[in-house]
């Protein structure tokens, strides 16, 4: 059984899915900045439709935050097992390769912490913006009341 396509699959597969989930994280949050800047608070006159329209799409980015290092871990385990099976069709062991291989298997995990870094900063860097815009529109509408 030849397994080469694992490394296609941890290079192309694990690293380029957490690839193209942080550059759908970065977009989702520079987009959710630009829509916080421009917010109409008066515009809303009930507090559950302005947070539904805060709150739009932060789902994605702690789903991601929460699953990215999953994601490394598997592309790891792949590697790894990939390391040891080139290891039981040498017949030899050497070290260097051996090393080698566990190392490379290593960054998809280190990758997907990274990711997963990104992700949980910037979901409690918006999620902090959501509640300060909430709370300036329940502080204006609390003294329209008055």
């Amino acid at each position: 059984m030849d397994m080469n396509w694992l490394i296609g699959a941890i290079d192309y597969g694990v690293l380029g899915l957490l690839g193209v989930l942080s550059i759908l994280i970065v977009a989702i949050g520079i987009e959710r900045i630009f829509f916080y800047r421009q917010v109409d608070l008066a515009g809303f006159q009930d507090g559950k439709t302005l947070e539904l329209a805060l709150s739009s799409r932060l789902f994605v980015i702690a789903s991601v935050a929460s699953n990215a290092p999953y994601l490394g871990l598997l592309g790891t385990v792949m590697g790894i097992m990939l390391t040891f099976y080139q290891m039981g069709l040498d017949n030899s062991i050497d070290t260097g390769q051996i090393m080698v291989g566990l190392a490379l298997a290593l960054k998809a995990t280190a990758v997907g912490l990274v990711v997963a870094l990104v992700a949980v900063t910037l979901y409690n860097a918006l999620l902090r913006r959501v509640t300060v815009l909430t709370l300036q529109w329940e502080i204006a509408h609390e003294r329209q009341a008055d």
